[in-house]
């Protein structure tokens, strides 16, 4: 694939994702609008209740800058409270730093989250003077029944307060905040027309790529043993490597990283596109299949360079093509069909307990005890040997080979997982560690000599005595 088609593509596929957020962002705004105003056109937070044991409530609302937005930052605010048992309420908007002063040193409630709803207790032992005697209301109601406050928003930090006329301790209202503007509905209207022309533009540039593939320029893919799965990872071991390089391969890959987050962020759109075309056809378009499996293999050789094996101290090329005279690559059988049911299923339900595997083996576990703790799993089990061996290199000069053995086996299963769930192939990854740096559906060739010059990174070692890595031709 020609740079000028993968600039293309990248491109494409990036204006494509961006073009959906911004679409999908600009039709939520213009269905809120259309779908969560009440009668007055405002949009509405809900009804709360909220009950404290001290004289008031209060919550901040920062609106920001008035020159942010040609009209007023919100609009109109209008705040709606009513006491369950038919008890006088106050409620009153002004400027937090003067609502701050005034409760200087008493006891008060802060409402700090509404989904939940939280509150968190400000304690004091002064004592709270009656609201109206205060002059600093920007707008304030006070009655029995429903109390209801419209204020005509300023930009600037300001605070809503609960409370009873005469300041007794003891707050139960129900509380419901909306706001008026107009500024919703013509900006969910120009994202949406700025999404859908990047959309659009995402969509002739991608096009533009695939159909300027001149013919039989598609890359082949390596042979294979017949009967074998048809994703093929492989790695050659360099047998003399730099005790101290690893140490520091988490700078050199950083160029490499910069591209693949760039290349990786078009596959994903790519992926979507390819898999509407499965639907459809029964066909992966073949220049977006022959641009995912580059990308892939562009990964695998940074990651077997760097902290997915640690097997070479020969620095990955720049490039999305095979090279089988580097000590590493991977080969995806092209499918002339594929099911157009299995498409729908298979990249997240089918694949689920691979994902499970691949969250022991990769890393990425993720989850939450209570409300705020949070814990997580990252690196897994190809990390943790992946230094463990590193140490023994430090030390020893040599990897120990059965360790990097079975870390290749944790990758292969790990790219067969992807390339399956990124619709290449049909065929279900099997469940099995297939060890050693060759895989067992590559067909071996003549062993060569010596690895050749070293990149930037480093000095290359001699190859194992495993089977000469085939990759596909360019």
């Amino acid at each position: 694939m020609r740079g000028g088609r993968v600039v293309a593509m990248v491109v494409g596929a990036i204006m494509l994702l961006a073009g959906f957020a911004i679409a999908v962002g600009g039709t939520a705004l213009v269905v809120i609008h259309a779908t969560q105003r009440d009668a007055a056109g405002f949009y509405g937070t809900g009804t709360e209740r909220f009950a404290t044991s001290t004289a008031v409530l209060t919550a901040d609302v920062n609106l920001g800058p008035a020159d942010r937005v040609a009209a007023a930052p919100v609009g109109t605010v209008r705040v709606r409270a009513t006491a369950p048992d038919g008890s006088p309420l106050f409620v009153g908007i002004a400027a937090a730093d003067d609502v701050s002063r005034w409760l200087a040193g008493t006891s008060y409630d802060e409402v700090t989250g509404l989904d939940p709803v939280d509150t968190r207790l400000v304690t004091g032992v002064g004592a709270v003077t009656a609201p109206a005697a205060q002059p600093f209301w920007a707008a304030s109601v006070s009655g029995t029944g429903t109390q209801e406050v419209t204020w005509r928003s300023e930009d600037g930090r300001w605070a809503v307060v609960v409370m009873r006329p005469d300041a007794r301790p003891g707050v139960v209202a129900d509380v419901d905040v909306g706001a008026r503007t107009g500024v919703l509905l013509p900006v969910g209207i120009g994202l949406g027309v700025a999404g859908l022309l990047l959309l659009g533009t995402g969509v002739f540039l991608a096009l533009l790529a695939v159909g300027s593939a001149p013919a039989g320029t598609a890359e082949a893919a390596a042979p294979r043993v017949p009967g074998s799965y048809p994703v093929r990872l492989d790695g050659r071991l360099d047998t003399a490597m730099s005790r101290w390089l690893w140490l520091v391969k988490w700078v050199l890959v950083i160029p490499h990283g910069i591209v693949l987050a760039l290349l990786w962020l078009a596959v994903v759109p790519l992926t979507a596109v390819a898999g509407f075309a499965i639907l459809f056809t029964g066909r992966y378009p073949r220049p977006i299949f022959d641009f995912n499996v580059g990308v892939m293999r562009w990964t695998w050789r940074v990651w077997y360079y760097s902290y997915g094996a640690l097997g070479t101290d020969r620095y990955p090329p720049f490039s999305l093509r095979p090279d089988p005279g580097y000590p590493a690559d991977l080969a995806v059988d092209y499918p002339q069909r594929l099911s157009r049911g299995l498409v729908l299923v298979k990249w997240w339900l089918l694949a689920i307990p691979h994902y499970l595997v691949v969250a022991v083996f990769a890393g990425g576990w993720a989850g939450w005890v209570g409300e705020d703790q949070r814990f997580s799993l990252g690196g897994g089990l190809v990390g943790l040997l992946v230094i463990v061996s590193a140490v023994v290199l430090l030390f020893t000069g040599r990897y120990p080979r059965p360790v990097y053995d079975f870390v290749m086996g944790m990758d292969r299963w790990c790219f067969r997982v992807l390339a399956y769930a990124a619709l290449m192939r049909d065929e279900y990854p099997p469940f099995r560690l297939d060890t050693g740096g060759a895989d067992p559906g590559t067909v071996p060739a003549v062993p060569a000599g010596p690895a050749g010059p070293a990149g930037p990174a480093g000095s290359a070692g001699t190859q194992d005595s495993g089977a000469q890595l085939v990759g596909a031709p360019s």
